[in-house]
């Protein structure tokens, strides 16, 4: 039996609350929670390209293991937040300090994750206590780090070009990316980072990089603010424990985090457009969806599709419900075509890996979930606006009933922040 508590949902959420590169001068403040949801958006496309032509099933559980080793790797870098990247690595080389550190870790972890059951939490402590990176899965999530991280390195270059360390950081990020070469994509990745070309995926890779820049709730001051970048890496690791916690499919769960992950792209062509102006003026909601995705089109989807990369076209259209009519629609393929279910039909008649499903209402929920988390902890740290005790109002009323799939009561859920 699996659950998602509170303290879960906000060790997660601590991320947006984490620095990145805080001994450098930097532009802007860079947040472990962005910087997790860009290498998981380029860990997506390298699985992509990695993947062509492997067994259905070979592929899922592919999927499955980049999806949790993306989630574990983030769980272990919040509870050792303090130690800089050179100390870890030096640790990580003598396996008896490697073990000790890790053995520290599971007992800080164990108290908020136990509760998605002894299933994910063996797969958890096996992940962290056996590091390497041999495997394929293991390779991606590699080299999806490096190039998140180099692409943050290069904000912030030339600002600190005093900084002895600078050469060297650099160096390994380069070394780094062509130890990965042999793997599809990364190549291209890599030129994009460091070279003179620009590659599709190079483009796509920078374009969800920036979404790092775009701030939630822009009128409301909060402490943290949260990217539209990290929000979506938030509700993507909401999505995928909810889905274990309704016995979702593999294949369900794995959509349901990418959906996730992927669910606010257009609003890097609009910015972070805010529910009541959708709302306030008819029709205003549907002119603003038919300009995203007419953006999107120009700006993303038709990129990679002329530099030959169809199947990713395919794929993040099916992740925004392109075809179905919203990123919150619940959907199957039927047939060899994408069909809108209801969530019932979803649970009871496609809950299979055959079905390709995904999730609209429990994405929706998590979205929800995740703005409920930003504007507590705000108010938890002493920003009281009404903007924010709203956003809360508005959303324990919404889900005060609301149970899903007969094993998640969300209003019971809400009810534990006090």
């Amino acid at each position: 039996m699996t659950s998602v508590r509170k303290s879960l949902l906000q060790l997660i959420f601590s991320g947006s609350s984490m620095k990145r590169w805080n001994d450098k001068l930097r532009p802007a403040e860079l947040m472990e929670v962005d910087k997790q949801a860009h290498k998981m958006m380029v860990a997506w496309v390298l699985f992509l390209l990695n993947s062509k032509g492997m067994p259905p099933e070979d592929r899922a559980r592919l999927c499955g293991r980049i999806v949790e080793g993306g989630i574990f790797d983030y769980l272990y870098r919040l509870v050792i937040t303090d130690i800089k990247p050179p100390i870890f690595y030096k640790i990580k080389e003598n396996p008896a300090h490697y073990a000790q550190l890790t053995d520290w870790v599971f007992t800080e972890l164990a108290p908020r994750v136990r509760s998605m059951g002894d299933g994910f939490w063996g797969r958890l402590t096996t992940y962290l206590a056996t590091p390497g990176e041999d495997s394929l899965d293991r390779r991606i999530l590699s080299a999806a780090h490096l190039y998140a991280s180099g692409w943050e390195f290069n904000l912030i270059k030339s600002m600190n070009r005093q900084d002895t360390e600078l050469m060297d950081i650099e160096d390994s990020f380069r070394k780094g990316l062509e130890r990965h070469q042999d793997l599809a994509g990364v190549l291209e990745l890599k030129e994009g980072l460091f070279g003179q070309s620009r590659t599709p995926i190079g483009h796509f890779a920078q374009v969800c990089g920036q979404l790092r820049f775009q701030k939630r709730w822009s009128q409301t001051p909060r402490i943290p603010e949260t990217s539209v970048l990290g929000h979506m890496f938030i509700v993507s690791c909401y999505a995928y424990f909810f889905s274990l916690s309704v016995g979702a499919c593999p294949v369900r769960a794995q959509n349901n985090f990418f959906g996730g992950l992927f669910h606010d792209l257009p609003e890097l062509l609009t910015r972070d457009i805010i529910s009541p102006v959708k709302q306030s003026v008819e029709q205003i909601g549907d002119l603003i969806k038919e300009y995203e995705e007419k953006e999107l089109e120009r700006v993303i989807l038709d990129p990679l599709r002329r530099g030959g990369y169809a199947d990713l076209v395919d794929r993040l259209s099916f992740f925004l419900g392109l075809s179905v009519g919203s990123e919150f629609q619940a959907c199957a393929v039927v047939d060899g075509h994408v069909k809108r279910v209801t969530s019932a039909e979803l649970q009871a008649q496609y809950n299979a890996n055959e079905f390709d499903p995904k999730d609209g209402e429990l994405l929706k929920m998590c979205d929800h979930l995740a703005a409920f988390l930003e504007a507590y902890t705000a108010i938890r740290n002493g920003i009281a606006s009404d903007h924010l005790q709203q956003g809360l109002w508005r959303i324990r009323g919404k889900y005060a009933s609301t149970v899903l799939f007969d094993t998640v009561h969300v209003g019971a859920l809400l009810a534990d922040f006090d």
